[in-house]
């Protein structure tokens, strides 16, 4: 069972809210995949863009454990991220809040949401890396992927570590991210590995980093996030030279499902960003937290800009059909089409 925060009484006039600490998670989950391992006897370069990003990559290797400055005093209850960015900031819920016991309680929760499925979403990517590197036919694609396989447990290792002891509060996967790791890491074609994981996952991944870095004033989350930001912009890169002229001539059965893939993805990480892990353990009603986080300009701009990335990269591998465009009307990102493309 979760712990409970050690937080005073309210008067009668203005209960407090329950407080509860998550239960990390732990222990294994078994995911059943079936995708084809293809050797390939051809070492030759065949593709000087992924051959160059897999130079650019050994050449921009760093180390978690020695690189990062780990003796940071780190208080997870301060404002290091504007509270005004709250989605219930301003609301009857953020005045019933007592400011010195249960404000502090909920920043250290909503941080330790967001790096959590930042941690669980990099594993997925440590999955899906593995299996791009084994179902990919080409030794370019190959030999960059098994680097993106060392960034992602540098990830990893990174986020749990900051988690475990600089926080001392750790969420199990969100069920929303969860869902859409399951369809990326079940799905055997390889194509759909990379527009799963390089394009829509850290496509989204390196907008929400931006997001965090530019924010942020804690000195050590900001230097991960920088570091971790220079690789995922190789990772989008390496996804959108991989699936160049892919889509030009695939049938219409087969298109229709990437367009669906992209649009049910598009709407499983918009609900992700909507925190109902963190008010459930504040004690909050639920709903209409939600509704608020919904109806939140700042988390409208900020769930928006997620999209800042996969939009133009979508655009740009020919995947922007009417039909996916309605879609990002929809959900009001189509704005970024002509956006910069670049990872």
């Amino acid at each position: 069972m979760a712990s409970t925060f050690d937080v005073p009484s309210h008067p009668a006039s203005s209960p407090s809210f329950n407080v509860r600490l998550p239960t990390p998670p732990a222990g294994t989950d078994t995911l059943k995949v079936t995708y084809d391992t293809v050797f390939t006897w051809d070492f030759g370069v065949q593709r000087i863009d992924l051959r160059n990003l897999y130079e650019k990559s050994k050449d921009s290797m760093w180390n978690a454990r020695t690189d990062l400055a780990w003796d940071t005093d780190v208080d997870p209850e301060a404002a290091t991220i504007p509270d005004q960015a709250s989605p219930i900031f301003g609301t009857r819920l953020w005045d019933r809040l007592d400011k010195k016991t249960e404000l502090p309680k909920l920043r250290r929760l909503h941080g330790a949401w967001m790096l959590s499925n930042f941690l669980h979403g990099e594993q997925g990517a440590l999955l899906a890396a593995t299996q791009i590197l084994a179902a990919v036919p080409s030794a370019d694609a190959k030999l960059y992927a098994s680097t993106q396989v060392m960034d992602e447990a540098r990830h990893v290792e990174a986020y749990e570590r900051y988690l475990r002891e600089k926080i001392e509060c750790t969420f199990p996967i969100n069920a929303h991210l969860k869902q859409l790791l399951d369809s990326i890491l079940q799905d055997a074609r390889w194509d759909m590995k990379y527009l799963g994981m390089q394009i829509m996952v850290e496509g989204l991944a390196l907008a929400a980093f931006g997001f965090i870095h530019q924010l942020s004033t804690e000195p050590l989350i900001r230097d991960i996030t920088h570091r971790i930001m220079l690789d995922e912009a190789r990772h989008v890169a390496f996804g959108v030279l991989s699936l160049k002229g892919i889509y030009t001539d695939m049938n219409s059965a087969e298109l229709r499902d990437r367009e669906d893939f992209i649009l049910e993805s598009s709407r499983l990480m918009r609900d992700r960003f909507l925190a109902e892990e963190v008010w459930e353990h504040m004690g909050m009603p639920v709903k209409e937290c939600l509704e608020l986080s919904l109806a939140s300009e700042s988390m409208r701009l900020f769930r928006n800009m997620l999209f800042s990335k996969i939009v133009p990269n979508v655009k740009r591998l020919g995947l922007l059909t009417p039909r996916v465009r309605r879609g990002f009307e929809e959900l009001d990102v189509i704005q970024f089409e002509s956006w910069d493309a670049s990872a």
